[in-house]
C-alpha cells in the first residue's frame, strides 16, 4: 500500500477536492460575488486604516468591537451575540465538529450548498439529502419523515437557497424547526439575505435550536472571509469552544468594523443588484430560449428550452466568449439543463447577455 493509503482515511481518499476555475480575463459571473468596489475615497481611507494595524501581533481573540458591529448594525436581536469564521464555510465545519457524536447526521434539502455534505462527510457524520421538489420547493412531508427517521444533529435549510435561488416557505421552516425540537439544531443559511430582504434572524428568540448564519461575502466583501452566526447563548458557548482563537485575522478585522462604519454604501449596491437581477431575468425570458426560476438572491437559475443546444453546449460556447458561469446540470437531476448565473453590473450583463445570444446561433 502507498502512504497515502496507509494513513489517510478511505472516505477522504474517495473525495474530490472543492475545485475553483481560473476566471483570469473573463467576466466572472460564477460565483455571485458582488460586482462593486468600495467608492474611491472609502478605499483610500481603508488603506490608510489598514496600515495602521499591528500585523506583528495576533488579534485579539475576543473580538469584542467587530461583534458589536455586527450585532449593531445586521440586525441581530437584543440579548443575542455571534460567533465569527474565516467564511460561512468554517462556521459550518464549526458545527460539524460541535455536533459529531458517533452515529450523528446531517440533514439537508437536495440540489443546495454543497460544503453542508462535504463538512459532514469531512467530521465524520453521516448526510441525508431529501430532495426538493421539481418547483425547487420543499417537499415537507418527505424532511419530515426523515426528521424522524434519521433524528439528524444538524439541519441545514438555505433561505434563500444555493443554486436554485428560492426562498422556502416560511411555515414550511417552522414546522422543520418544532419537528427537530431538542433533539438537533436547524440552521438558517441566510448568505444572501441583503437580495432577498427576508430573515429568520428576528425569530431567534422564539427556537432555542435555531441557528441563523450569514456571511459579508455577498455583500460585496468576498475577499476577506469572513461569516457570523447567532443562537442562543446556550448554543454560543459551546460553538466557541471549537473556534480557532484566531480564526479572524487582524486585516479581515480591521477591514469589517471600517466597512461597517458605510454599511449605507452596501445597501445602496445590493438594492442595485437587486433591480439588475429584474432586468436580466426579462431580458433572458424574451429570448424565449431559457425558463428563468424565481430569485431572492443575487444569481439566476436558468434551464435551456432550446432543443438546438444544451446547457454543456452552451456553457462551453461561453467559455469561448471569456464569459464564466456555473454549469449545474451535474450537480443533481433536478438540475438537468440548468446554469446559473451571477448578476453582474450592467456592463457586465450586457457582454453576457450579447454572448448568450450568439452562443444559440452556433
Amino acid at each position: 500500500m502507498s502512504l497515502t493509503q496507509n494513513i489517510i482515511r478511505p472516505d477522504i481518499l474517495a473525495l474530490s477536492a472543492y475545485h475553483v476555475p481560473d476566471a483570469s480575463g473573463f467576466v466572472k459571473l460564477d460565483a455571485m460575488e458582488n460586482p462593486y468596489q468600495l467608492p474611491a475615497d472609502l478605499r483610500a481611507e481603508l488603506g490608510r486604516r489598514l496600515a495602521e494595524v499591528a500585523m506583528n501581533r495576533y488579534p485579539i481573540p475576543s473580538y469584542t468591537e467587530l461583534k458589536r458591529r455586527i450585532c449593531e448594525r445586521l440586525g441581530v436581536p437584543a440579548g443575542f451575540d455571534v460567533v465569527l469564521g474565516n467564511g460561512s464555510d468554517e462556521l459550518i465545519t464549526i458545527l460539524s465538529v460541535a455536533c459529531a457524536k458517533p452515529g450523528a447526521k446531517v440533514l439537508a434539502p437536495v440540489p443546495g450548498f454543497v460544503m453542508y455534505e462535504m463538512s459532514a462527510k469531512l467530521a465524520g457524520l453521516g448526510f441525508v439529502g431529501v430532495p426538493l421538489k421539481p418547483d425547487f420547493a420543499l417537499d415537507l412531508d418527505a424532511m419530515l419523515a426523515a426528521i424522524a427517521r434519521e433524528k439528524p444533529a444538524i439541519v441545514y435549510l438555505a433561505y434563500p437557497n444555493n443554486p436554485t435561488a428560492n426562498l422556502f416557505d416560511e411555515a414550511a421552516m417552522v414546522a422543520i424547526l418544532r419537528a427537530v425540537g431538542d433533539s438537533g439544531i436547524v440552521v438558517v443559511d441566510e448568505a444572501y439575505q441583503p437580495f432577498a430582504q427576508a430573515s429568520f434572524m428576528p425569530r431567534l428568540p422564539e427556537f432555542s435550536n435555531l441557528v441563523v448564519m450569514r456571511t459579508v461575502s455577498k455583500l460585496g466583501l468576498a475577499g476577506i472571509r469572513l461569516g457570523y452566526l447567532s443562537a442562543s447563548p446556550e448554543l454560543l458557548v459551546e460553538f466557541e469552544k471549537v473556534r480557532p482563537p484566531y480564526n479572524v485575522n487582524v486585516l479581515t478585522q480591521a477591514a469589517a468594523e471600517f466597512v461597517l462604519e458605510h454599511s449605507d454604501i452596501l445597501d445602496a449596491q445590493a438594492a442595485q443588484l437587486r433591480e439588475e437581477r429584474s432586468r436580466l431575468a426579462q431580458a433572458l425570458t424574451a429570448t424565449g430560449a431559457a425558463e428563468v426560476f424565481p430569485s431572492a438572491a443575487n444569481f439566476l437559475l436558468i434551464r435551456l428550452k432550446t432543443g438546438k443546444i444544451g446547457a454543456n453546449d452552451l456553457f462551453s460556447a461561453l467559455l469561448k466568449q471569456k464569459v464564466l458561469v456555473k454549469n449545474v446540470g451535474k450537480m443533481h437531476p433536478l438540475l438537468e439543463n440548468c446554469l446559473r448565473v451571477t448578476v453582474g453590473t450592467p456592463e457586465e450583463n450586457r457582454i453576457f447577455l450579447d454572448a448568450f445570444v450568439a452562443s444559440l446561433a452556433m
